[in-house]
């Protein structure tokens, strides 16, 4: 393949004018690389538009800035600014070589050399390049075959690459997952020997990257081979295996609900692998919710049940419930889906002032007005206010 096939961001307006911009700095100093290359020859949308080049940050910065565009130095010590146009953003790095790497992070300079800069990248599918008018490159050789026979190669040694940035390990398997036609069994075999790396990884980065893996349209087969080599249980010690979550996959494109299938519905479990993991404030009050009251629902409930499920704990943890049952049907998560999307929650009818007016003092306002309440739901909801009233009448003294 010599060019790109036809695409719509290749040919935009804001893609060329930013193009032109850095050709009119430099020609021949800028190429498109990694995704939106990969992306465009498999076949497959493309999100960000990623640019390399062989001018340096400072001087993309200022050209930008004279051009018009808006410029913000996202990451200018590793070479990486953010060119925005309209609401398009376009991620521009300046070519680099590895001068220093612990596992972690890697110290660069700078270079005008693109096998270089290709060589120090993950997959050979991702060090592919393509000029302005589409033309590709492929320094490392290998990635344009890759990219259209679904093959996740690392680039050299991949004991090498994964040393160099132990997160590679989970990129492996999330590309594999994406991407992959079927595991690379050398680079699988690599992963399983540097696997204890994972440990020198933020939480925060191998759970990004993870959550990436799990939203993949099939991830069960990618999830089954990182717990045969064992790097499954490096990331997540509390995984009760994939069994359960194989079937889980297969009902649900949900990565949270994806993820509570790897782990046993248990409370103190969930709580220890959110922390671990560092999982925001509002992922791990799911996770704690499905673990503390999903038992109390099941895909046989009937539907007065399951809104008086939703009314106490919400639409979300009714859907997370019923796909994460162990008796769970694809037809039950699709009934659970419609019913949370088309009932709302109902107001309870009845507040302090009522129980006042009604003369009710002190702990009886509270005692009554949960009778009360109970009795609306068990109701289905359906008591009007009046009979309501009624009720909370009786608590009289």
């Amino acid at each position: 393949m010599n060019k790109l096939p036809p695409a719509d961001w290749l040919v935009s307006e804001n893609t060329r004018k930013i193009m032109s911009v850095l050709e009119g700095e430099r020609p021949g100093s800028a190429r498109f690389v990694g995704g939106c290359v990969r992306n465009t020859i498999m076949g497959r949308p493309v999100d960000d538009i990623d640019i390399a080049t062989q001018i340096l940050p400072k001087v993309v910065m200022t050209a930008m800035k004279a051009a018009g565009i808006r410029v913000v130095p996202t990451g200018i010590e590793h070479g990486t600014v953010t060119a925005i146009l309209g609401d398009e953003p376009f991620e521009i790095t300046t070519l680099r070589r590895d001068v220093e790497t612990d596992g972690r992070r890697a110290v660069v300079a700078f270079t005008e050399d693109w096998r270089e800069d290709a060589e120090r990248r993950d997959f050979r599918l991702n060090a592919l390049y393509a000029d302005p008018d589409g033309t590709v490159h492929d320094p490392v050789g290998g990635g344009i075959e890759d990219a259209l026979y679904g093959r996740v190669i690392f680039i050299g040694d991949g004991d090498q690459r994964l040393r160099e940035d132990y997160l590679r390990i989970l990129r492996f398997f999330r590309f594999n997952a994406w991407y992959g036609a079927g595991i690379d069994e050398e680079g699988l075999a690599s992963c399983t020997r540097q696997k204890d790396g994972l440990s020198k990884i933020a939480a925060e980065r191998i759970w990004k990257e993870f959550k990436k893996l799990l939203a993949a349209p099939q991830p069960a087969d990618v999830v089954c081979k990182m717990e045969e080599s064992g790097v499954l249980e490096c990331i997540l010690p509390w995984t009760s295996g994939t069994a359960h979550f194989v079937r889980v996959a297969d009902l649900t494109a949900d990565a949270t609900q994806r993820f509570m299938a790897l782990l046993p519905c248990d409370l103190e479990v969930v709580s220890q692998a959110a922390s671990a993991l560092r999982l925001s404030n509002k992922e791990r009050a799911r996770l704690e919710t499905w673990a503390k009251f999903s038992a109390k629902i099941n895909p046989a409930s009937q539907r007065a049940e399951a809104r008086a499920f939703i009314y106490h704990y919400g639409a979300q943890a009714f859907e997370d419930a019923i796909a994460l049952h162990p008796g769970a049907a694809a037809q039950d998560v699709k009934n659970a889906a419609a019913l949370a999307a088309s009932w709302d929650n109902p107001k309870f009818p009845l507040g302090g002032d009522d129980a006042l007016a009604l003369g009710l003092k002190g702990q009886a306002i509270g005692a009554a007005l949960r009778a009360a309440e109970t009795d609306w739901i068990k109701s289905d909801f359906s008591l009007s206010r009046e009979a309501l009233l009624e009720r909370l009448a009786k608590f009289r003294s």
